[in-house]
């Protein structure tokens, strides 16, 4: 099976995104000599003011409760890793695969999911709030640094990929539905095929983000105390996988373990995806990119048993780790600091920097609440963890304890 995969050293497939095929830039552009537009993605994505705040956007802990945790940051370069990866063996575009995961999470707010429930709370007025539609609007109208465009002016394939990497947004065939504000909004400007399936790179990146956060969980969970090796034992491949170490290296340091439970994980996931995507290119014989997008479902996944493995470990990270009394304590914190921040901004008792008080004071002096609530929202959803504690402490007498 494996000889048939790619290392680099082969051209794409015909079913990969070929950058030279690019449907092209929202705002038209002259091609560099010296880089595919997908590259320029990828650098833009890099460079740009989103990308340096996830080193301060936690996952799951708070940004002060130690160094050795994942942030945003070091989750989005894991991601990136194994989707080159994937990419690689699979013989598509690893450029365009690499820059969707180091935007996937472009996003969030401070404080993880908990902070993205509080803000679709205060938002159900107005739109709600979705992480995936505020990507898209991070990349198109929030990063604000070219001479000649608000946002990255990424390709059609790196937006459409970042819209819906997990699926269409829509049923395909059905219409309809509530779609998030944000990729409606855009949309109607620039037609993203919501019906259809995602690219091979997008869908590499998306089980990229399963395969990093379900193993590095793991080990940020032994970590902290949350849970420990002996909890693992009847976690399917898990528990069979720390026997296995156990006999390997008796004696060996709990941290050493962990490291190597979560370093075959790895592996075995991805090589899992690679045996089983392949197999179902086998059986496709995709002949181009739409070929993949009119196939219907999606085509990187696990195998029957691995997806049953990785559910396995979602239950026992939901049940041992973001259900942790100590965890529940601080997210809930958490949300009563976005609450509270987006009520005082809303209502003009919290003056924000800049240009954001400007459109502020405009929207105010038109009466357009949703437009003024939406500011708000991305404002707040731009910070990070300790900047959202730091404006609180600023406004309120009193900040909850996320310690």
């Amino acid at each position: 099976m494996f000889e048939k995969i790619g290392f680099g050293r082969r051209g794409l497939a015909r079913y990969a995104c070929i950058a030279a095929n690019s449907k092209g830039r929202f705002y038209e552009e002259d091609e560099s000599p010296t880089r595919t537009p997908f590259q320029r993605d990828r650098d833009r994505v890099i460079h740009s003011t989103t990308f340096r705040r996830l080193k301060h956007k936690t996952q799951v802990f708070v940004y002060h409760e130690g160094d050795h945790y994942r942030t945003r940051l070091t989750h989005s370069i894991e991601v990136a890793q194994i989707a080159r990866s994937l990419a690689r063996a699979l013989q598509v575009d690893e450029d365009l695969a690499e820059t969707l995961a180091l935007a996937h999470d472009f996003g969030h707010t401070p404080f993880g999911h908990a902070g993205e429930i509080a803000l679709d709370e205060v938002m159900k007025d107005y739109g709600g709030f979705d992480h995936n539609a505020q990507s898209l609007r991070c990349v198109t109208k929030l990063e604000r640094q070219y001479a000649e465009f608000d946002g990255l002016n990424l390709t059609w394939e790196s937006l459409e990929g970042l819209v819906k990497h997990n699926g269409p947004v829509v049923v395909p065939g059905m219409g309809g539905g509530r779609i998030p504000y944000a990729i409606a909004e855009f949309n109607e400007l620039y037609d993203l095929e919501l019906d259809r399936y995602s690219s091979l790179e997008a869908q590499c990146a998306a089980i990229a983000d399963d395969i990093a956060y379900d193993a590095h969980d793991l080990d940020d969970g032994i970590r902290a105390g949350l849970f420990d090796l002996d909890n693992l034992e009847e976690l399917p491949f898990i528990g069979e996988t720390l026997m296995k170490v156990r006999k390997q290296y008796p004696g060996l340091d709990a941290k050493r373990v962990a490291h190597e439970i979560v370093r075959r994980q790895i592996t075995a996931m991805v090589e899992d995806v690679i045996r089983t995507t392949v197999d179902r290119l086998e059986r496709i014989k995709p002949d181009s990119d739409s070929d993949i997008r009119n196939a219907g479902r999606t085509i990187v996944t696990f195998s029957d048993q691995m997806a049953i493995t990785e559910t396995a470990i979602k239950v026992f990270l939901y049940e041992h780790m973001y259900r942790a009394e100590n965890v529940i304590a601080v997210r809930e914190n958490a949300q009563i600091i976005v609450r509270n921040l987006f009520k005082e901004y809303f209502n003009g008792d919290g003056q924000m920097p800049n240009d954001w008080e400007l459109d502020w004071q405009d929207a105010s002096r038109r009466m357009d609440d949703k437009k003024r609530a939406r500011l708000v929202s991305d404002f707040l959803a731009g910070m990070t963890d300790n900047f959202a504690i730091a404006e609180h402490r600023r406004l309120f007498d009193v900040t909850p304890d996320l310690g």
